[in-house]
């Protein structure tokens, strides 16, 4: 009896195996082979039952056994029914692509460009990326709101439909690539930079260089002063001994003009009295850090549109450094389209000496400031300087250092304009 019951159960276990074979075997063989026979139609008869049916020559029967497609299916695409599939195309899974073609190819044309320019996006920038294109376009999405990112099965499905891309880690063994500052990386910019100028042609009035600097409520390298020859140690009155920081924006042309600047306040709120004598026609901002957020840099760029009257009649060239607020800012990237403003960025590691603000103007800016800080100090004993006084000593300093010889003296050592490839020797790259 027992021997007749384990038999049984050995022969069901054993065809049961089998028919799963049968199932799984095909999957782990063919990977191509389709796992259901959900919209097995062709589409070319679905079109042709579409049209018999609307037109009036057939019935959604007669239509589904003349060209053998799903009556039901018919039904619900002569009535519109689908809200995604219409008409004779074929959609499987709940789950539909986020965005269009043309908004993934812009994308990845987008990729393309910033590893040209020496700033590539890595997969975490990428997702970051299609999480605010989404979200500024009002798209739906499943992405995680939480942390403004797209999914990493969004990325790997990216990946695949543009084969173009792909992940790919930086050369390390290339000596022109592992220093900054080199004939190569300075060759390929005025490359970009020599292209831009033949379509456009820019003049000097409309080529323009902005960067950021910090300032703080405690000067910098004191001015040299006379003392007693042979003395150990020479002191002089500065604020305190640590300062409270704030970011200002600062942007000139070829020409010699200068946007008015922008700073951002290490505070919550505005007060009125932190505009006191700062520079004409100068914006302000408010940010606990003090430092530059693309939000921040966003209105600036709307600010040095309305200054510098840029538009797609009257364009103009803004070159800047590769700042993660600057590069990974879709909003400028748009703004900048829709006014006529060229974006051109630095190469990493080379705006000491081929940024125009860094090459002349800020050191004079410095200088001035850590001067007017000490005029300040000595006119007002026993006060510091707070975030109050700030805006005066720098409005001060920027007055005395923001003239046009200072501008048109940075875009030319630069080589910028006019442009000169030739700028730079040798020598200079392989300091």
């Amino acid at each position: 009896m027992h021997k007749v019951l384990v038999r049984k159960v050995v022969s069901f276990l054993a065809i049961r195996i089998f028919l799963l074979g049968l199932y799984i075997f095909p999957l782990l063989t063919d990977g191509e082979k389709r796992t259901t026979e959900r919209q097995g139609w062709e589409s070319a008869a679905m079109a042709a039952a579409i049209d018999d049916v609307r037109s009036g020559r057939m019935g959604y029967q007669a239509a589904n056994t003349v060209h053998g497609v799903p009556k039901s299916t018919l039904e619900r695409r002569v009535k519109n029914g689908n809200k995604v599939a219409t008409g004779e195309s074929k959609v499987l899974g709940a789950k539909q692509r986020v965005f269009s073609d043309d908004m993934e190819n812009e994308l990845e044309r987008y990729i393309l460009r910033m590893e040209e320019l020496f700033f590539g996006l890595t997969v975490t920038d990428i997702r970051r990326l299609a999480f605010e294109l989404a979200e500024r376009n009002n798209i739906a999405h499943p992405f995680n709101k939480s942390v403004g990112l797209a999914g990493e099965d969004w990325a790997s499905s990216f990946l695949r439909r543009h084969t173009r891309l792909s992940i790919r880690s930086p050369e390390a063994t290339s000596a022109a690539r592992a220093r900054g500052f080199n004939r190569a990386t300075v060759g390929e910019f005025f490359t970009l930079l020599e292209q831009i100028q033949n379509k456009h042609h820019f003049g000097p009035t409309r080529i323009f260089n902005v960067d950021e600097t910090g300032l703080t409520t405690v000067q910098g390298k004191p001015s040299r002063i006379m003392a007693l020859r042979g003395k150990k140690q020479v002191g002089a009155l500065t604020s305190a001994e640590r300062g409270q920081l704030c970011t200002v924006e600062i942007c000139m042309s070829a020409a010699g003009q200068f946007i008015p600047p922008m700073i951002i306040f290490p505070r919550q709120c505005m007060k009125i009295e932190l505009m006191d004598g700062t520079p004409p026609g100068c914006v302000y901002r408010c940010h606990p850090s003090g430092w530059m957020q693309s939000d921040i840099f966003t209105e600036w760029f709307q600010h040095f549109v309305t200054c510098s009257a840029s538009s797609v009649s009257n364009p103009s060239l803004l070159i800047l450094d590769g700042h993660a607020t600057h590069t990974k800012n879709l909003a400028v990237i748009d703004l900048a389209r829709q006014n006529g403003v060229v974006l051109l960025v630095l190469p990493p590691h080379c705006s000491h000496r081929m940024q125009p603000l860094d090459v002349s103007f800020m050191k004079p800016l410095s200088t001035f400031y850590s001067q007017e800080c000490e005029k300040w100090l000595r006119s007002h004993p026993g006060r510091v300087i707070t975030m109050f006084q700030v805006g005066a000593v720098f409005g001060a300093a920027y007055v005395r250092a923001s003239t046009p010889e200072i501008a048109i003296s940075g875009f030319k050592a630069t080589g910028i304009y006019p442009v000169n490839r030739d700028v730079f020797t040798d020598c200079d790259c392989s300091q």
